[in-house]
Order: C-alpha cells, then sequence, then structure tokens
C-alpha cells in the first residue's frame, strides 16, 4: 500500500460540534472499531477504511479494550494502522478506548474496580502504542463496587497523564448523573456520555438522558445508529452473506422479519423523498435530536464510511417527516 498523504481539505468537508460545555470537539461522524478491524478481519481494509475516514475529516476513533474479535485485536491492529498512516497526526486526531466488559480471566478481567479500570488503560495504551488516550470510557457500571471508587480510578487515569478526559457508557440516566457529580467534585473532566440511540431504541431520550446530560454540560455520543445495520438497505430484500446478522451475535437472523422488512421499506422512501440514503437519513434523524455531539457509525468498506459521512449535509426535518418516521417505528 503507497504511503499515505492525507486530503489537505479534509476540516473544511465534515462539520463539527462542541461536547458539551467542554473544550472537546468532535466531529458530527465518528468511527466506531467495534466490527471489522479485529484479527479475523481484513488488516488491509481496515486501513483504507481509517485513511477514508481521516481523509473525510472524520478524526475521532472510537475503541475498546474487548473489541475485536479477539479481544484486544482491534486495538491491536489500530496501533499498527496508527505508526504506519497516522502517527504524524497524533494532535489532530481524538482517540477513545474503554473497560469494563469482560477481557481477561479472574475478578479484575471486567467490571470498574480501581485495579481492573487503571491495569485495562495500561494495556489498551501499549496495543495501540500511545502514549495517553484522548477519552477513556468506563464501558458499564459496576453494581457491586461502588460508584465513587469507579471514578476516582478515572480521576488518577486523567491525573497520572494516561488520559485528558473521561466518559461513562451503558449507564442509566440516574447513576450518570451521580457519576458526573462524583466527576466534578474530584474535578476531573468527565465529558461525554456514550450510549446507543437510534429511530427504533430511543430509550436513551424517553429516559430524560439527554436532557439530563444538556443541563450539566455534558455531551452525547450515539453507538449503533443505524440498529446493527438495520437502518440501511442492507437487509430490504433478504439477509446478504457475510452480514452481521449471519453472525448471530447481536443482530440474530430471526430478527429480520417481513415486517421488519416492510418498515425499512417505508422508511427508505422517505429518505428518497430527502435525496439521502436511508442510512444517512437514520444519522440526520439523531443528529437532530437535542443533546447529541456525534454518531459513532461502523463500517465494513471505504465506500459505507463516504456514504455515512454525508449525512450531517441534511440534518434538518420537518415536523411532517418526523410523524411518518414515528407512525412506521414506534409501536
Amino acid at each position: 500500500m503507497q504511503e499515505y498523504h492525507a486530503d489537505p481539505e479534509r476540516y473544511s468537508l465534515m462539520p463539527r460540534r462542541r461536547c458539551g460545555k467542554s473544550g472537546v470537539i468532535l466531529p458530527q461522524v465518528s468511527l466506531g472499531l467495534w466490527h471489522n478491524f479485529g484479527s479475523v478481519d481484513s488488516f488491509d481494509n481496515a486501513r483504507r477504511m481509517l485513511r477514508k475516514a481521516f481523509d473525510l475529516g472524520i478524526f475521532h476513533f472510537d475503541l475498546a479494550n474487548n473489541y475485536g474479535p479477539l479481544p484486544g485485536s482491534a486495538e491491536e491492529n489500530f496501533g499498527k494502522i496508527f505508526s504506519l498512516d497516522l502517527k504524524k497526526h497524533r494532535d489532530e486526531l481524538l482517540i477513545s478506548t474503554k473497560a469494563g466488559y469482560l477481557m481477561w480471566e479472574g475478578p479484575y478481567g471486567e467490571w470498574g474496580s480501581r485495579k481492573t479500570l487503571i491495569s485495562s488503560c495500561d494495556q489498551s495504551l501499549k496495543r495501540m502504542k500511545l502514549d495517553y488516550v484522548d477519552i477513556f470510557y468506563h464501558h458499564r457500571p459496576d453494581p457491586e463496587t461502588p460508584l465513587e471508587e469507579s471514578m476516582q480510578a478515572l480521576d488518577y487515569i486523567v491525573r497520572s497523564g494516561r488520559a485528558l478526559y473521561v466518559g461513562i457508557s451503558n449507564y442509566s440516566t440516574e447513576d450518570a448523573a451521580k457519576a458526573f457529580a462524583i466527576l466534578r467534585e474530584l474535578k476531573t473532566p468527565g465529558v461525554i456520555y456514550q450510549g446507543r440511540f437510534n429511530m427504533m431504541g430511543r430509550q436513551l431520550e424517553n429516559s430524560g438522558m439527554f436532557d439530563m446530560l444538556d443541563s450539566i454540560g455534558v455531551g452525547a455520543i450515539c453507538f449503533s445508529p443505524l440498529a446493527q445495520g438495520i437502518l440501511s438497505t442492507k437487509y430490504l430484500n433478504g439477509i446478504p452473506e457475510n452480514s452481521r446478522a449471519t453472525r448471530n451475535h447481536f443482530l440474530k437472523t430471526e430478527n429480520i422479519t417481513d415486517e421488519l422488512r416492510k418498515k425499512i421499506f417505508q422508511l427508505n422512501e422517505i429518505a428518497k423523498e430527502r435525496s439521502q440514503t436511508l442510512a444517512q437519513m437514520a444519522l440526520a434523524w439523531i443528529l437532530n435530536r437535542k443533546g447529541v455531539t456525534s454518531v459513532l457509525c461502523g463500517a465494513s468498506s471505504p465506500e459505507q464510511i463516504s456514504e455515512c459521512a454525508n449525512a450531517p449535509a441534511n440534518t434538518a426535518f420537518s415536523e411532517e417527516e418526523l410523524q411518518k418516521i414515528d407512525s412506521i417505528v414506534l409501536p
């Protein structure tokens, strides 16, 4: 693969938003490395995707310790690509990782103890060949460890230079409010919440999460914006080979019903009227919600990244369009 030279026009291509009331600024579309960057995937394709993303003005790359498969391999591959192509752009990049889900054997391989979070952060830095990450997240709340301990660990991770900012993910609205209150007391830069949100999964909005975050000046980044590919045309005419549904992991083949395909078809018709693809409309719909800083997209090809990157071109919706969408997707 030829030596990489970043597109000099990249910062004119992707609009950006401030993350709450912090100094963190994110591209409206960020790239998640949950799938398709692991040891079982094509390294060259992963490298092409990261190059394409950065060329399009996507400078935020989101990982976690257990992303793969195998666990840890997405961080390892990112570290290799970073060293080959992106190291000279380190100060332009915003790189995040997380800890909390099962990563290694024993009592400290998951959850949220001080030992778990600090050890995992150290491992992640080694795998990615980084001196620090820009954001380190607690990936999920720990029902057994005191919340104060988990937040104090995040505070230490910042003060020790391992991360510049911290965030939390997959917390309830009530627990998130408590966590950010502790971080404020510690004077730790807790600047972002990451949660699942899309047209078909609205728990964050319904629970008042966005309102709460807005009230305390914290930003939000949304993962699974396409509901594992459902909110695209991928499953419009069946289940293609090598799609996420065929892997029977989070999205299962039995979930792709005739009723669901009917909804996808109807949503796709609205997207066509907006001169967008269904995926672009799904991302734009999220970016239209108050309090959302960025949408976190996965991809399996550079072409998919290009498609997603065009979503911010039209994030305005008429009241009629919003009502049509609700009538299709809501029970």
